[in-house]
């Protein structure tokens, strides 16, 4: 039955069929077919996840990000990150990066981010001198720090998946994203003074500092709420996201004054469009869960790698290259689910803690958002500034290197992210 949907998925992936269409299709004929199943039994199992309270918290963060980041509060974001680094070498990609994180702590999507972001910053970085193809690496990279900052999409679907803490998850997730948002800020740093990029002229004073400093606070401590109330035990995930979008509601409307019905109408709207492709893939997900649990897939293929490897270093290693590959070819929600059944089963049989599983694969698969063939941030930043993938992606190396030394820390040292 395995075989069969692997087979069927393969080939439908090939004729460049959507994600959440082909696993449906695959798994639903193994099921039907060899596994003689009646249909009913595919259907509920289709049906069953989008009745899980937890979920629900996608798409009021979904909602809370689209109503913050749609007016005001994204450009006074931007001159934040300017005041803070634009002065520097390589200033216009550090802010993006200090853009990318800040915009993680709102949005919780890397593709969300690398939309905004680049329409924003890349024809100003081309207008100050930049090279375009340098513009467009660094948002297609920085965006993806978005999968780990709260309240990020990609760990509450890992902890639905493997039953973990979502507040534990969060916490964990802080860490390596200010990580990688020090290393591609140093990377833009040592490009801008190596290669000799323009810098900034205009010197800001320590009241216009503050002063930006003050119009984007709302959005600075966004993630801090989010993890104090979790963490705290104040209230579920849920219900944080239902209250993040109460406070984007009242930031929008009261402070910055700029909530308008057209808004609020886009936001529903991008934010049901978004919803329904993570949903699709999570009720698809759910399907192949079930064929993997009947022919018990995850607790074979753990037993197989330890008889086989023995070694829990060897065991991470290929855990890694096979994220790795697998990123390539899939988006981060569908790769998440399609894997995390089975590699939370070998991360137990080498005792590796499911909160240190769940950063890793999120920071690995975050890797495969920016590598082609199929890398989503690649692709839009590659359209919005017009160069060809080839040219970004020789720009993209040192960040690869950043992003490839993070994941290799938080996969060997626990501590990072245990604690």
């Amino acid at each position: 039955m395995t075989g069969l949907m692997l087979l069927i998925f393969a080939g439908l992936l090939i004729l460049a069929l959507p994600v959440g269409y082909a696993l449906i299709i695959s798994s639903g004929i193994a099921v039907i077919t060899v596994g003689g199943s009646p249909s009913v039994v595919a259907i509920v199992k289709l049906f069953q996840p989008t009745q899980s309270f937890p979920l629900l918290a996608i798409p009021f963060f979904i909602l809370s990000g689209n109503i913050m980041m749609g007016g005001v509060l994204g450009k006074k974001l931007i001159e934040f990150a300017t005041a803070i680094v634009g002065r520097f070498h390589g200033g216009l990609g550090q802010v993006g990066v200090v853009g990318s994180t800040i915009f993680g702590g709102v949005s919780g999507s890397a593709v969300a981010e690398a939309s905004a972001l680049g329409t924003m910053l890349i024809p100003w970085q081309k207008k100050e001198g930049y090279p375009p193809a340098f513009g467009a690496a660094s948002i297609a990279a920085a965006s993806t720090i978005a999968g780990l900052i709260p309240p990020s999409i990609a760990l509450i679907l890992y902890a639905t998946v493997s039953s973990q803490s979502i507040a534990a998850l969060f916490l964990a997730g802080v860490l390596p994203g200010l990580m990688l948002c020090t290393g591609f800020m140093l990377v833009c740093y040592f490009s801008g003074r190596l290669r000799n990029f323009p810098r900034l002229s205009e010197v800001l004073t320590v009241r216009r500092v503050l002063k930006i400093s003050i119009a984007a606070l709302p959005a600075l401590v966004m993630p801090i709420f989010i993890v104090v109330l979790l963490r705290a035990g104040i209230a579920t995930p849920t219900e944080v996201s239902v209250v993040a979008v109460a406070y984007g509601l009242l930031v929008s409307g009261l402070l910055y004054r700029d909530l308008t019905m057209q808004r609020i109408y886009q936001a529903l709207v991008g934010t049901c469009v978004t919803t329904g492709v993570v949903m699709l893939v999570i009720m698809a997900s759910n399907l192949v869960g079930y064929v993997l649990v009947v022919e018990n897939v995850p607790a074979t293929v753990a037993q197989w790698v330890m008889e086989t490897l023995k070694s829990p270093v060897l065991v991470i290693v290929m855990m890694n290259f096979i994220m790795l590959f697998v990123g390539m070819f899939l988006d981060l929600p569908a790769a998440i689910l399609l894997l995390a059944p089975t590699f939370v089963a070998m991360g137990n049989s080498i005792g590796m803690d499911p909160v240190q599983l769940g950063v890793m694969m999120t920071i690995n698969l975050s890797i495969g958002l920016f590598t082609p063939p199929v890398g989503t941030t690649l692709f839009i930043t590659a359209a919005i500034s017009r160069e060809p993938v080839g040219r970004i992606v020789k720009e993209l190396l040192p960040f690869y290197a950043v992003a490839v030394t993070v994941l290799l820390l938080f996969s060997y040292v626990p501590a990072l992210t245990v604690y």
